[in-house]
């Protein structure tokens, strides 16, 4: 398939209220989307970056350079026959995985199409839902974030997951065990701990968690492992896996029980297929983590969450968990079993509001190959 265009839309969409973490507030979801043209055919990808580098080192303006200057002349006017062929073409460049995500995303999307098939029958996906939770960020206070998780119970959500830091931590989650005793809980530090704070992680064990999430350094495998031992919860990493050798080393160490993959922080769904399948045969439980992402991305997370070892919910939530209007036609909605259905269509199953995409967007450029 010879790649001809490929178009970079700079896009800013208002979120319907802050999202607060142990670390960092976002008010808006900024991000570069891939448009790439191939044969008559258009695929979508999403760079999951934001506009600072807190979660990571990636940001809007870095995804869009490196798009520039070293991914997108590696693959324009190349007749690509597959993503492993992708991959060898960008081998030169070293990390950057969010920006690597965003084009590989866009590929997928078209090798399905032209195949006629859903990316989650691309993928080797199965079922028409995959079950999902809601993450909530730190709130003013306790009667705020009792009001919140309330709310999101009240529209379907069967689990939950809170953003915790030092000082908002034990309080917080017991007050919320406390009210729901048997809700599906767990929770977010976002490597705002570190192994000096045992006590304060060690007393969260008595609250009936699903997991623990990144409690330590966003690049620790050891310190995780000398935690585990001292939990009866199970850890979870997010942060620290960034390939399928990170997720082998921190099970080989027993540095987690549980890992989150995002596709973006792993490089594309490529990668973050192998890590579910070392996963998967190992007994280990994934799920799909959550980057604000618009409609695009939501659709590609749903295909991949759709493989048999996702079988913890996921961070992936309706459309209108965090925007007033998505960048695709239908939203997603959220089903009364605290499910998002998985789209159906050839690609990402998914159609670009275009007029909307036109009043987000701060900046555009396209690039043809030779």
């Amino acid at each position: 398939m010879k790649i001809e265009h490929i178009t970079l839309h700079h896009i800013r969409m208002p979120l319907v209220a802050p999202f607060q973490t142990s670390r960092w507030v976002e008010r808006d979801r900024e991000c570069v989307l891939v448009e790439l043209q191939a044969e008559g055919l258009t695929g979508w990808g999403e760079c999951v970056a934001t506009q600072s580098c807190t979660y990571s080192y990636e940001t809007v303006k870095t995804n869009w350079l490196i798009l520039e200057d070293f991914l997108l002349p590696a693959l324009l006017g190349v007749d690509l026959p597959d993503i492993s062929t992708y991959h060898r073409l960008i081998s030169h460049v070293t990390g950057h995985p969010m920006a690597k995500a965003g084009l590989e995303m866009a590929l997928w999307d078209v090798f399905a199409q032209a195949a006629g098939v859903s990316l989650q029958h691309l993928l080797g996906g199965e079922g028409d839902r995959v079950a999902v939770g809601v993450s909530v960020g730190i709130q003013p206070d306790i009667p705020a974030l009792l009001a919140q998780v309330e709310a999101y119970l009240r529209q379907g959500y069967t689990r939950i997951k809170i953003k915790i830091k030092p000082g908002r931590d034990f309080a917080d989650t017991a007050a919320l065990r406390q009210a729901y005793p048997d809700l599906l809980l767990q929770v977010d530090a976002n490597s705002a701990y570190r192994l000096t704070d045992i006590d304060t992680l060690k007393a969260l064990d008595d609250l009936g968690l699903l997991l623990i999430e990144q409690p330590l350094a966003h690049d620790d495998i050891l310190d995780h492992a000398k935690l585990q031992a001292q939990l009866r919860t199970a850890l979870c990493l997010d942060e620290s896996i960034t390939s399928v050798d990170h997720a082998r080393w921190a099970l080989e160490v027993d540095a987690c029980r549980i890992i989150n993959i995002k596709p973006g922080r792993v490089g594309g769904m490529a990668e973050g297929k192998r890590i579910h399948d070392t996963c998967h045969a190992q007994g280990v439980p994934v799920w799909m983590g959550g980057m604000l992402e618009t409609g695009i991305g939501r659709a590609a997370n749903l295909a991949l969450a759709s493989l048999p070892g996702f079988t913890l919910p996921g961070d992936i939530s309706a459309s209108a968990r965090y925007y007033q209007r998505d960048i695709i036609t239908e939203p997603f909605e959220l089903n009364p079993d605290s499910t998002l259905s998985v789209p159906t269509g050839p690609g990402l199953g998914v159609t670009m509001d275009r007029d909307w995409l036109q009043q987000i967007r701060l900046r555009r450029q396209t690039f043809t190959g030779g």
